[in-house]
């Protein structure tokens, strides 16, 4: 058990570390208050010392905005290409996120946050970090996040293409992009499928939410087995599944990626950018070494029915950041002996493909969604 120690007065305190991206334990830990100038907590950061905030709430959110704005004066060095603009972005988001994350709060053995003027976060602290197990130690970045994804489990994420809501968890991928959605709610079934959706069966690789199962459900395939190697998003997905009284037809199942048996429709959206998540929150994202990509590339003919298909999402922003050639994408569908049978495309609308000040806008601005439906070489 990592912990971090300080001094109040003359008497040494200490508690649980938690960083849900596993950043280090910090060295070094000052308590900092209502007090505390900008540019001493930024420095501070910079150097490596962790701040334990006990002022006021909103004063360590403004500091925090204070922070952010020092580090954002600093902008990376021009790029002469795509892949090094995302890996300078990656780096100078990284360092902005280890800078931000030394500003701490204090958890209660109940979660309670006993800052003034704090807002109750026992539930949603319970939400993403399980039952509590002692006081712990938290960077106010990290928990303003926590609190922000228990207003989206609670409200939802609107889904159209259901008629209705989606609720994600902490850590789980919400359907906020609705394109990739969309996709597999218009996409004409397989033949076979079309033709008897009650006795047809797909999987869902990689279900995250659920929200695919449930747009294939509500299609009318009879039976849908959503599987997913997060226990978070398991958890998200049968809840979600449950809310929406699907439990008859989805079955939710991890952490394989296949489960047993064949299907006649195969879908998986697996994470666009093959990187490495900097933790178990950006695993929705990033695919390090495209190994989902691949791994569902590769068990598409042992688990397609005959006349079955697999429907692959995916965006092309990885080959406009220059991480991936569309070659490489079809040199992976060969070699796993599938064929491409129609590539079916639409443009993001989500607002970060129209923000000019976004250091990925030119990927971003071009970028396409795609499902490729494959079926098995003869």
């Amino acid at each position: 058990m990592s912990t971090i120690h300080w001094t109040e007065g003359h008497t040494h305190q200490s508690a649980r570390w938690h960083s849900e991206n596993a950043a280090p334990l910090p060295q070094r830990t000052v308590v900092a208050d209502d007090r505390m100038k900008a540019n001493d907590a930024y420095r501070q950061a910079c150097e490596g010392t962790a701040l334990l905030w006990q002022g006021d709430f909103h004063n360590a959110r403004r500091l925090l905005q204070a922070m952010g704005r020092r580090i954002d004066r600093k902008q990376p060095r021009p790029s002469t290409s795509p892949s090094e603009s995302f890996h300078l972005h990656r780096r100078s988001s990284s360092h902005r996120a280890r800078v931000l994350g030394r500003l701490l709060v204090l958890l209660d053995e109940d979660y309670t946050l006993g800052l003034r003027r704090a807002p109750d976060v026992r539930q949603a602290c319970l939400e993403a970090y399980g039952p509590p197990k002692g006081p712990i130690a938290v960077s106010l970045r990290e928990l303003l996040g926590v609190i922000g994804a228990h207003q989206w489990r609670l409200k939802g994420v609107d889904v159209p293409a259901l008629g209705t809501r989606i609720h994600p968890h902490y850590g789980v991928f919400s359907p906020v992009r609705g394109e990739y959605v969309n996709l597999v709610a218009h996409t004409p079934l397989p033949p076979a499928t079309r033709h008897s959706p009650a006795t047809s069966t797909a999987f869902d690789l990689g279900t995250g939410t659920g929200v695919l199962a449930a747009v294939l459900a509500h299609r009318g395939i009879n039976r849908v087995v959503a599987t997913d190697s997060s226990p978070r998003a398991l958890a998200c997905a049968r809840e979600n599944v449950h809310r929406l009284a699907l439990t008859d037809r989805i079955d939710v199942s991890g952490p394989d990626l296949f489960p047993e048996g064949r299907a006649d429709l195969i879908v998986c959206n697996p994470p666009w950018l093959p990187a490495r998540p900097t933790g178990s929150v950006e695993q929705g994202v990033y695919d390090p070494d495209s190994t989902m990509l691949r791994g569902c590339l590769a068990g598409l003919s042992a688990h397609l029915r005959p006349g079955g298909e697999g429907w692959l999402i995916l965006s092309d922003l990885a080959e406009h950041l220059g991480l991936r050639t569309r070659q490489q994408l079809l040199d992976a569908i060969q070699a796993a002996h599938l064929s491409v049978v129609e590539k079916i495309d639409t443009k993001p609308r989500h607002p970060r493909s129209k923000d000019t000040t976004d250091p990925l806008h030119t990927a971003r601005s071009a970028e396409t969604t795609s499902l490729w439906r494959l079926i098995t070489t003869p």
